[in-house]
């Protein structure tokens, strides 16, 4: 009987086949590591290889602790985690898709820039501060 020979274009396909699973997890390992995953290596990588990606948890406890880890004499913003002298001076979480208005109180706001001509979002924040909005 005679033993099939495999194409040497099929061999090389097969050889990158069977390697391209340990090329991804080497590759997501380093992330694994950075933000907390358990580094399970193949085993963990061939788990969850068929699922579809996951929502956060409702868990605060990745911000609160890096809420906690930083330093700042003067305001730390919450939402940003920007150390600034007075919260009006706290930046927008997305400054290239929000407009920050300082209010009156203190504070500020950020506003969408989405759907809006220039100056929109302006007029409408003043329209809200007048009472006319």
């Amino acid at each position: 009987m005679r033993t099939p020979t495999i194409p040497p274009l099929l061999q090389t396909l097969l050889l990158l086949l069977s390697i391209l699973p340990h090329l991804t997890s080497a590759q997501f390992g380093f992330f694994e590591q950075m933000f907390g995953g358990n580094g399970g290596g193949a085993q963990h990588h061939q788990q969850h290889q068929h699922r579809q990606p996951q929502n956060v948890p409702s868990d605060p406890s990745f911000y609160q602790a890096n809420y906690d880890r930083l330093h700042c004499d003067n305001y730390l913003c919450p939402d940003t985690l920007a150390c600034v002298h007075f919260p009006h001076h706290c930046p927008c979480p997305w400054p290239s898709q929000e407009d920050k208005f300082e209010m009156g109180d203190g504070h500020r706001i950020c506003v969408s820039k989405g759907g809006f001509k220039a100056g929109e979002a302006a007029r409408k924040v003043e329209l809200a501060r007048k009472g006319m909005l």
